[in-house]
């Protein structure tokens, strides 16, 4: 496979064999971990450790985010089900777009009107609402607000109006 090659450098990483793990020779001849070395590192290489931390948080929040707001959002077969249940079909696209197709008996209201308190829907507070638009990004920011508003059954259609289709799933024109 590959060739393991035994050089004998003082200071540096060394590998017996392609089955023994490297290990840190250093001057001396003696083996010493590498760890007391990070620190050392760290000190000499600011900038780069820095950019290791940003980069972790980065992630950390982004993860975090994710989760979020996954909580309510649900698949085209579950929205189904929720719509044979009675649940409520918000269409937050334009106007035209609506009118190309949506899902039935779904109504139209655009994400501007969430914003500015949702107060068409406060009689449906107790129902479940299945917020969706094209691709489930603006929709995920809808269902947080309708959340905020005191809307305990609030979901974003995941993929938005894109996996509907996707699904085969039938739209009804106006």
């Amino acid at each position: 496979m590959g060739r393991c090659y035994n050089v004998s450098l003082p200071g540096v990483l060394q590998r017996q064999g392609p089955d023994t793990p490297f290990r840190y020779e250093a001057t001396s001849g003696s083996t010493v971990s590498a760890m007391p070395h990070l620190s050392e590192y760290v000190v000499n290489h600011w900038p780069y450790a820095l950019l290791l931390v940003g980069m972790l948080v980065v992630l950390a929040v982004s993860e975090f985010r994710h989760l979020t707001l996954e909580h309510g959002a649900i698949s085209p077969s579950q929205a189904v089900r929720l719509l044979n249940g009675g649940a409520i079909a918000i269409d937050l696209r334009s106007r035209e777009e609506y009118a190309a197709g949506h899902i039935a008996n779904a109504r139209h209201m655009p994400g501007i009107d969430i914003v500015a308190g949702a107060s068409g829907l406060a009689k449906w507070k107790e129902k479940p609402l299945i917020a969706y638009c094209a691709t489930g990004m603006t929709a995920g920011s809808a269902t947080r607000e309708l959340g905020r508003l005191g809307f305990k059954q609030a979901y974003n259609l995941r993929g938005g109006i894109a996996a509907w289709r996707q699904e085969n799933l039938p739209l009804t024109r106006s």
